[in-house]
């Protein structure tokens, strides 16, 4: 893949005289390497994380009060992120900055999983629900334009963007009338793993004095039961529990956040134990009738999934000692 994705459709404004002025970014800012900035817009807000999770709204906002009342509406993706919001260029339209970018993303592969605009999005409630609060954003929602994309990637992961563009009406000043831009780039990456490890030692003493220890080094494919090689330490560590406490026989638990129906997540939750159970009787040698695989959903949460920390916190599988 090229440096840059726009590059094909940006050509056609080049004619226009418009041209970035990086010196007038934000300090540290940068365009993200895949895609380029619309000709003479600035970058008024920047950041990135290599490793964190995401809500990406595929649905209108239905509720008032952020992303965390419509998460219901969101698809659930983890990996490195790139925020950047750009001020445009005066004169600009957000049909004419959101046709540019759609088409090239288009050219490059991206399919399109949600788009809208203005009331269709949900007015409001998308407004605050999208981005935050402020900068060029906050409370213009009369002429919004929004899309999700994804392009897959087998060999190095998917990539997912959300571009969101505004007219600012809401405030006065030079920027009366500007179009804002919120570019946010999701690169599905596996993280670090093995960082914070919990090894047989640990599990034998939590079952000892909880009867329960709580794994969070067991990884999945997103909304899936299939389990990633960063899953390997985590299973090998069991087998050795295992082996070394004989007569041991556990519940293996699924647990889930609370994106999805109930039903839906009662039923991850049971594929998911059950692929542990099968990982080990297959791989390690771990004799079936030792490990009971049980799901509870998102009944048992350790922490609130109204944020996205807390959802992650959520998601993980449990020893339950058995007999």
């Amino acid at each position: 893949m090229t440096r840059s994705i726009l590059a094909a459709a940006l050509l056609i404004l080049s004619a226009l005289g418009a041209t970035p002025d990086a010196n007038a970014d934000v300090e540290g800012a940068a365009d993200h390497p895949m895609i380029e900035r619309y000709p003479g817009a600035e970058i008024v807000a920047y950041e990135t994380e290599d490793f964190t999770d995401y809500a990406l709204l595929v649905e209108p906002a239905s509720a008032y009060g952020g992303k965390d009342e419509n998460l219901q509406h969101t698809r659930e993706l983890e990996g490195r992120l790139t925020r950047i919001s750009y001020r445009m260029p005066a004169g600009r339209s957000t049909l004419e900055v959101f046709r540019n970018y759609r088409a090239a993303l288009i050219e490059a592969g991206f399919e399109v999983l949600f788009e809208c605009d203005d009331a269709a999005c949900g007015g409001r409630n998308f407004n605050h629900a999208v981005v935050p609060y402020g900068g060029g954003f906050a409370e213009n929602y009369d002429d919004q334009r929004y899309l999700a994309a994804r392009l897959p990637r087998a060999a190095e992961g998917d990539v997912y963007a959300m571009l969101y563009v505004v007219r600012n009406t809401s405030s006065g000043g030079q920027y009366k009338n500007r179009v804002f831009g919120q570019l946010d780039v999701i690169e599905r990456t596996p993280m670090d793993s093995g960082l914070v490890a919990v090894d047989a030692e640990a599990m034998a003493e939590g079952l000892e004095a909880e009867g329960r220890i709580a794994l969070h080094n067991i990884y999945f494919e997103l909304d899936s039961a299939s389990l990633t090689p960063e899953s390997a330490p985590a299973l090998e560590q069991i087998a050795r529990l295992m082996a070394e406490r004989p007569d041991l026989e556990v519940l293996i638990v699924g647990h889930t956040d609370s994106q999805g129906s109930l039903e839906y997540n009662l039923g991850l939750s049971r594929e998911r134990a059950a692929a542990v159970v099968e990982a080990l009787a297959a791989q390690h040698g771990v004799e079936r009738r030792r490990m009971t695989p049980a799901g509870v959903g998102f009944l048992a949460p350790l922490a609130s999934n109204r944020s996205e920390a807390g959802r992650a916190e959520n998601r993980r599988v449990e020893l339950v000692e058995y007999r």
